[in-house]
């Protein structure tokens, strides 16, 4: 298929303008490699041979040789270049001399120098609707925050063609391919995260059954704020001994190759005297992979509301993220120890700020507009925090419209950045 335009491909300039390097981290199949080609003159992939990593280690400035920005992927296979294109870009005096992908965080060395001043980092995500092209991308979340003031469009998917899009996910190499073949390459993708991925990125021993239990567990606890001990529980299902402390260890490994990422909740000011509660969100990377580990098809998926509904919100927070990220924006989740929860919060540098609720169905798009009121209105303290941007609800129905309170209603399938 063609290469598709992703987010990052408007962001990426302004980071080679201003730093001397740039890291694009993401899970394998995220299309780091096809991104990042599309802004290097010159390009060397360590994953392509043994020879190549050896060469890191005798040899860096050999590979680091070439015309910029020179892209080094898959760096994480030979840490030792980090220094070297440290003090490459020190000696050198210019900006954009180099961009590192990476698929899984090295581990810690002490040896490590700090990348600050020289280093920027970008993620890479899965394809939201809209880069993929399921999204006609009518509404602008960049538009929101700058003010607009309504909004009027037409979604692009059907309830059961958004079911379709949550199960197959947005990788770039399924495009085109059939349901069959998507449902085939999220099954094998799991497999090999647990089986080799994991194992070889991260160095941490476990049972790849128990690994496969947890991330089904996250699977069922999708867009909740599960705990170590409830996860724990659930792995050990057949009477097994798995501590929250390993569940933990699991956990961050699979931070460390880019598949599990939780949503933080929002620090900030508020009015009243409810506490904020700081538990986060149970996300995997994409949705797809959540019904993948419990052999969720479309069709099912479309039967079952209540668990399309947890589905759906981490689809549209895997979306918000995406689009945010053309200003560097961040998606937070709120909870209040009154039961007041708001499903993202998007925060912009500078403290600019929206809230989202999320919801599949039309039917409670009332209760979340009231909920986004009550939080705007009566918890945030708008005279330290600013008032948000915009409140919207996110929903999985057709129209999007602005009602009279002001939320914007918009279908998730007529968001883009």
């Amino acid at each position: 298929m063609p290469y598709r335009e992703r987010v990052l491909d408007h962001v990426i300039p302004t980071y080679l303008e201003a730093l001397g390097a740039l890291v694009i981290e993401g899970a394998r199949a995220t299309g780091k490699t096809s991104t990042a080609r599309g802004h290097a003159a010159s390009w060397v992939r360590l994953d392509q041979s043994p020879a190549l990593v050896e060469l890191a280690a005798t040899s860096p400035k050999t590979l680091l040789a070439g015309a910029t920005p020179r892209l080094i992927d898959e760096w994480q296979l030979a840490p030792q270049l980090w220094n070297s294109t440290r003090h490459e870009v020190d000696d050198r005096q210019a900006k954009g001399q180099f961009i590192l992908s990476v698929s899984a965080t090295p581990s810690d060395d002490a040896t490590r120098h700090t990348g600050m001043g020289r280093f920027g980092r970008l993620r890479l995500r899965p394809m939201s609707l809209a880069e993929s092209g399921a999204s006609n991308a009518e509404v602008s979340l960049a538009r929101l925050a700058q003010g607009e003031e309504r909004v009027s469009a037409r979604a692009a998917l059907s309830y059961e063609e958004l079911a379709a899009e949550a199960v197959r996910g947005g990788w770039p190499g399924l495009l085109g391919m059939t349901d069959r073949s998507a449902a085939l390459f999220n099954a094998t993708y799991l497999d090999e995260l647990v089986r080799t991925e994991l194992p070889n990125a991260s160095g941490v021993r476990h049972e790849p059954v128990r690994v496969q239990r947890l991330i089904a567990s996250l699977a069922r606890n999708l867009a909740t704020e599960a705990s170590m001990t409830a996860l724990a529980a659930d792995v050990n299902a057949d009477d097994g001994s798995t501590s929250p402390t390993t569940v933990r260890t699991y956990l961050d490994a699979l931070q460390r190759v880019f598949i599990f990422e939780p949503q933080l909740a929002w620090s900030t000011h508020l009015r009243s005297r409810s506490r904020l509660r700081t538990a986060p969100k149970v996300h995997l990377v994409d949705p797809s992979l959540a019904c993948a580990a419990l052999r969720v098809d479309a069709a099912r998926l479309a039967l079952d509301p209540e668990y399309f509904g947890f589905v759906f919100e981490s689809m549209a927070v895997r979306d918000l993220r995406v689009y945010a990220s053309l200003d560097r924006g961040e998606v937070y989740h709120y909870r209040d120890n009154t039961g007041l929860e708001i499903d993202a919060i998007v925060e912009y540098p500078g403290g600019r700020w929206g809230a989202v609720e999320v919801k599949l169905g039309e039917s409670r798009v009332h209760e979340a507009e009231a909920n986004l009121l009550k939080l705007a209105r009566e918890r945030v303290d708008t005279a330290r925090v600013g008032a948000p941007e915009f409140l919207m609800v996110v929903t999985g129905a057709e129209y999007a419209r602005t009602l009279p309170s002001g939320v914007h209603v918009v279908p998730l399938a007529a968001l883009g950045a």
